[in-house]
């Protein structure tokens, strides 16, 4: 048994995660997308962050339900994160907390073992993490939050290939605000 693993992210319409300047302003998701993401929080079975977004997360997430103006889904959001599995990949950063484990080897090799684990699925967040998983082929579903914007430039979603890589639609689900999640599987 092989735990699958999704690539899933916000994604401007021109493909980018992160306008310049780290800039995630532009992803602000309506309550219904927020709620999506917090289920899917909720049914992750393990996590896998790089850097950059960890320490994005982390600043948050640990504290969010705990501050007077936090919504109800702000609040079991920050429930089901704490407690989720997650694993950090870095070399610039020597703790982690908040059910995570800290991987300063190669990434890839550590996805690689993690997938022929027991467990439910894995989560890859993070472009830059991503890139190098993807490049190995190692991602079994591409999971689009497409917003409707153009930023320009930035962090892209996806990175160059050697190879093609072959995809099978396999949902969507539109959101407020003209936002369409669409979800691929890789075709082995």
């Amino acid at each position: 048994m092989v735990r699958k693993l999704t690539y899933a992210m916000n994604v401007s319409l021109d493909g980018y995660t992160a306008a310049p300047g780290d800039d995630l302003g532009w992803s602000v998701p309506s309550d219904e997308l927020f709620q999506w993401w917090s289920d899917r929080v909720g049914a992750t079975g393990l996590a896998l962050y790089g850097r950059k977004l960890w320490d994005g997360m982390s600043a948050h997430w640990p504290t969010a339900d705990q501050k007077p103006d936090a919504t109800p889904a702000h609040v079991d959001y920050a429930q089901r994160w704490r407690t989720m599995p997650k694993v950090v990949f870095s070399s610039t950063i020597s703790t982690v907390d908040w059910n995570a484990r800290l991987v300063s080897g190669d990434a890839v090799t550590e996805i690689a073992r993690l997938k022929t684990e027991d467990g439910g699925p894995m989560d890859i967040t993070g472009a830059t993490l991503a890139a190098a998983v993807m490049r190995a082929g190692l991602i079994d579903e591409y999971l689009i939050v497409t917003h409707p914007v153009l930023v320009g430039a930035g962090t892209p979603f996806f990175t160059a290939l050697d190879t093609w890589v072959d995809l099978d639609l396999v949902e969507t689900q539109p959101f407020p605000g003209g936002v369409l999640m669409t979800r691929y599987e890789t075709r082995r």
